[in-house]
């Protein structure tokens, strides 16, 4: 970093009459001069987050249009649009990669338009990480297991990685680290956010979008920071703001100390349940109080990644000495740390400074309350405390003779995501009780395939120095990757034996993991049901091997004088850890691992600005934009649905991360490519090529699709039934069926449509089979703005109007009527297979006239495909 003192001053903010300079030398806004210049002595009563997008407006816009804003922000208006501008933008391999894929394809239908391709490139810093790639085939008992799964994740992944090489160099103002080194939103946290930018001698708070709904990690630091579809993260790279209005702001007052034995994990768990409980979607939280400014950012830290799991958009903490103490402790340079601190409390995002924020709701949770907890079956905001496991019906009996799984039995125990690991207290309590588990002579149980995935390789350092990586090995949980592994679906293939004797006899089977997602179906295929825990639990469930066990009360093993070994004679105490912790985790370290990671090669220019597609990738493949569907008018007239489905369905049910099976749509595709079925790898891997991905679409095996059912009861499986002729088919087979008709088609569903992942293929996928309209009850916000990108119309029924009130059975076609305006009122046309018509009001979910014309156009890149031509035709003019 420049330091201030030696700013090389460029833009023009000294202009700006609200520019003014610290002690230090650095320009800044002074956003309360002129919040308070709009509304007297309004600024001192704004929330963290309204300070934030102030400063923004005021440093990058018109002055109109700054007034505008702030006098929304200063009175809490909602009902306009202004724009926000993301400092940078952060990708993890496969929607970033996708990203880059989409920009590729732009410069090709940008030069067979007859404009430069070269000038299409990311305006806005963009920094990808690859860490969505690697499968863990080898596990942590397997000393070798890292470098065997590197050397498979680059064979199954080679079109994938020459691609995104060819970015490196190709694009402008994108940076990559390469697999390997660890998740990017840990590295996100420990490196990436300076908390405070310091650019052409401007300082102003960092901000960014990433293309993953767990972007919020870094909120712990008080950076504000979405998860945002690849669309979105597509129009802010490209350097168009993205509009918003000013979101819902909740204060939640944190009281209390947790108890002894309590992780960030328990703490976060619990959270989840009681703010999905106090229907937070798509607000920005700000947690404060006496028990936040007691918690360390790692704790921080888990609280904010599992943002999208309560639904809200955003967990910010303010900025405090904690945070000064975590960018000392993570090897930040001292002139960076210095501005953080003077620039918070110069302009009032320092804690001490919004005593006075107001907020219009505050929730207060008392962190003294958090017991030992789970999550699961199923879903993460399904609380679960370890001292109920049998009252709630998951702890039974079970047969443990021998080496035969018994019921529930745990086939995955993994110590993985970002969430956990890069919280150094809990994987030095996993640590803690793998060592102590080997001093009473406790072993994994023989089915369990365990693994350990930090998020980055600091990890590793600080565990070894404290000789608790040994400990941890000898238990089967070695290193595996430092990637995301099992918490996105990459859990890799179970022992065959294990899985034969699964399929036998039928059994039902679980994994652990210390993840934030536990969705049917996503972590493996056989692993009916998935659970959350803290790591030192996820250790503890690999000694117990079944969920059926009672974790707090059923005997671990005997000691060597006879005694029962319960779960309490494993568990350190706060003050072991917290020793551990002091002694061993060192900035040092993370010196070590990042001054060498972000040195940036030198590269040349890539000789071409256009790529070579390779013709029989099925990674990466020019996409098809201006082809095919995405081709011709949506006439939203005579639509058949695709699906009727019901509340809660995720971004795994509309397009699947997990690995690919043979039988599958997409698997038989990948096998007359070619492909041998071990490298058919996983979803997510394939999203650059549309032919696999497309094949992907509502392929989730545990889909209930409501227009599929026998004697009443919906059936289970990746099922369509194609109209008129009434035939049920596999939901692949029904797309192609209606491709060649070139039937407009169209998806009921109910609340809270597209919770999950920010997957921009969970709306790319239903586009190219023909969908034009979904219509639910609800949509998760980040789904709902991957839906517009892709040119997809998502409308809402009113309150007391769904699926079953109006007796939806899926053989009646539906019209759309209405004009296109943000948040208008439409009209769903239905007609009935027996000739009645029913007409019933629908809200428009188009909630910003931005997002109106890039619906227009088609889709983000239809849009800025239509803007960069136009801007080119009338450069060329007045060069003329």
């Amino acid at each position: 970093m420049t330091k201030p003192n030696e700013s090389t001053h460029k833009d023009p903010i000294h202009q700006n009459a609200f520019a003014k300079l610290l002690p230090s030398g650095a320009y800044y806004i002074d956003v309360e001069a002129a919040v308070n210049s709009v509304q007297q002595g309004a600024y001192e009563s704004l929330p963290y987050t309204s300070r934030i997008l102030a400063e923004q407006l005021v440093r990058n816009c018109p002055e109109a249009e700054w007034k505008a804003g702030l006098a929304q922000i200063a009175s809490g208006a909602q009902q306009q649009d202004f724009a926000w501008y993301p400092a940078r933008v952060v990708c993890h391999d496969i929607l970033g990669q996708t990203a880059l894929v989409d920009l590729a394809g732009l410069r090709d239908a940008i030069a067979d338009q007859g404009g430069d391709p070269a000038r299409v490139n990311p305006v806005v810093e963009t920094q990808l990480i690859v860490d969505h790639s690697l499968a863990v085939e080898h596990g942590g008992d397997d000393p070798e297991a890292f470098e065997k799964n590197r050397a498979i994740e680059d064979r199954r992944n080679a079109d994938r990685f020459h691609f995104i090489e060819w970015c490196k160099t190709a694009f402008e103002n994108v940076s990559v680290i390469p697999a390997g080194n660890g998740i990017m939103h840990q590295i996100n946290l420990e490196k990436m956010s300076p908390v405070i930018q310091f650019k052409h001698g401007v300082a102003y708070p960092d901000t960014c979008v990433g293309t993953d709904s767990h972007t919020p990690h870094v909120d712990a630091l008080g950076v504000i920071a979405l998860g945002v579809g690849g669309l979105e993260a597509e129009t802010v790279m490209l350097g168009r703001p993205s509009m918003m209005r000013l979101p819902d702001i909740i204060g939640v007052n944190l009281t209390g100390k947790r108890q002894p034995g309590i992780t960030a994990t328990d703490i976060v768990l619990a959270l989840t349940e009681f703010l999905r409980n106090q229907q937070v979607v798509s607000s920005y939280l700000e947690f404060f109080g006496e028990g936040a400014a007691n918690l360390t950012i790692g704790d921080r830290a888990t609280i904010s990644n599992m943002t999208p799991e309560y639904g809200a958009s955003a967990g910010l903490f303010y900025i405090d000495q904690q945070t000064i103490d975590y960018l000392k402790l993570t090897g930040r340079e001292p002139a960076q740390v210095a501005l953080v601190e003077e620039y918070a409390k110069t302009v009032g995002l320092w804690a001490d400074s919004l005593t006075k924020a107001k907020y219009p709701r505050v929730l207060e949770f008392d962190l003294s309350s958090v017991e030992r907890n789970l999550a699961g079956p199923s879903n993460p905001h399904r609380r679960l405390p370890t001292a109920k496991l049998s009252e709630r019906g998951i702890a039974k009996a079970y047969n443990t003779d021998g080496d035969a799984m018994p019921d529930g039995a745990v086939i995955i125990a993994a110590i993985t995501s970002c969430t956990n690991t890069s919280n150094p207290r809990n994987l030095v309590a996993a640590g803690l009780v793998a060592k102590k588990a080997n001093q009473l002579g406790l072993v994994k149980k023989s089915w369990v395939k365990s693994s350990f995935a930090p998020g980055s390789k600091v990890a590793k350092l600080y565990l070894e120095k404290a000789g608790l990586l040994p400990e941890l090995e000898k238990l089967g949980f070695g290193i595996v990757a430092y990637a995301c592994t099992t918490c996105n679906g990459m859990s890799g293939a179970l022992d065959p034996a294990i899985q034969q004797e699964i399929v036998d006899n039928d059994l039902y089977t679980t994994a652990v993991l210390s993840g934030n997602r536990n969705f049917d179906g996503r972590i493996h295929p056989h692993a009916k049901q998935a659970f959350l825990a803290s790591p030192p639990l996820v250790v503890a469930y690999a000694l117990a091997g079944s969920i059926r066990f009672d974790i707090e009360k059923d005997v671990l093993g005997i000691d060597a004088n006879g005694n029962d070994i319960l779960l309490s004679d494993l568990w350190p105490t706060d003050e072991e850890i917290d020793a551990v912790v002091s002694e061993h985790v060192k900035a040092e370290q993370f010196n070590q691992i990042y001054v060498q990671m972000f040195q940036q090669d030198e590269h040349q220019q890539a000789t071409s600005p256009l790529y070579d597609w390779r013709a029989q990738s099925t990674y990466i493949r020019r996409p098809p934009y201006w082809e095919g569907v995405l081709a011709k008018p949506r006439t939203m007239r005579a639509m058949r649905p695709l699906a009727i489905l019901g509340d809660n369905i995720t971004t795994d049910h509309l397009s699947p991360s997990n690995a690919i099976l043979a039988s599958s749509a997409a698997g038989e595709y990948l096998a007359k490519m070619g492909l041998p079925e071990e490298d058919f790898n996983s979803y997510a891997t394939h999203r650059g090529d549309h032919l696999t991905a497309q094949r992907a679409t509502l392929a989730n095996p545990k889909l209930l699709n409501e227009m599929v059912n026998e004697n009443g009861e919906v059936v289970q499986g990746s099922l369509a039934r194609i109209e008129p002729e009434g035939k049920v088919t596999r939901m692949w087979e029904a797309i192609e069926h209606y491709m060649v008709r070139e039937q407009p088609l169209i998806v009921i569903a109910g609340k809270d449509y597209g919770q999950g992942s920010s997957r921009d293929w969970a709306a790319k996928g239903v586009r190219l089979a023909g969908v034009e309209v979904i219509v639910a009850e609800g949509f998760e916000r980040i789904h709902r703005t991957n839906l517009v990108g892709m040119g997809v119309l998502p409308l809402q029924f009113e309150a007391g109007v769904d699926r079953h009130t109006l007796a939806l059975d899926g053989t009646e076609t539906f019209d759309i009527e209405g004009q296109i305006c943000a948040g208008n009122a439409m009209t769903l046309l239905i007609h009935r297979q027996n000739g009645e018509q029913q007409r019933v009001t629908v809200i428009s979910r188009l909630d910003t006239a931005d997002e109106v014309k890039v619906y227009t156009a088609g889709g983000v890149l239809q849009r800025f495909a239509q803007d960069f031509l136009a801007t080119s035709e009338a450069m060329e003019q007045e060069v003329v």
